[in-house]
């Protein structure tokens, strides 16, 4: 499996970031993600941290390769949403959407709703 450094990469291109986003969504510069890809420099386990949190990433991938890059979230809750409140297809994904985005995409939803 891929090192930390490539799966840093992979992870910034799935989400479609530049080195400069990534970096702002975790209050690092863009020379630090560049640094962490080229594997001038290790990521702090705070650092790896944040990245899990902030972008819903499963630490497990991230750090050893091991499992789904992002982490899942827990079906029951959302399939008590769908019956609870009689949602549909949509409904269940546009909820999944939302809890997988980041906090500025979240902030972006909110401020156009």
């Amino acid at each position: 499996m891929n090192n930390l450094k490539e799966r840093l990469y992979e992870l910034r291109k799935t989400l479609d970031l530049s080195m400069e986003k990534f970096g702002n969504e975790l209050g690092i510069s863009k020379s630090a993600i560049s640094g962490f890809e080229k594997g001038i420099s290790n990521p702090s386990e705070q650092t790896l941290k944040l990245i899990c949190k902030t972008f819903n990433v499963d630490p497990f991938w991230l750090r050893e390769g091991i499992g789904d890059m992002f982490t899942a979230i827990p079906e029951t809750i959302i399939d008590s949403l769908v019956d609870e409140f009689d949602l549909d297809s949509r409904d269940r994904f546009i909820i999944e959407t939302y809890l997988q985005a980041s906090e500025s995409q979240r902030n972006a939803i909110k401020n156009f709703l």
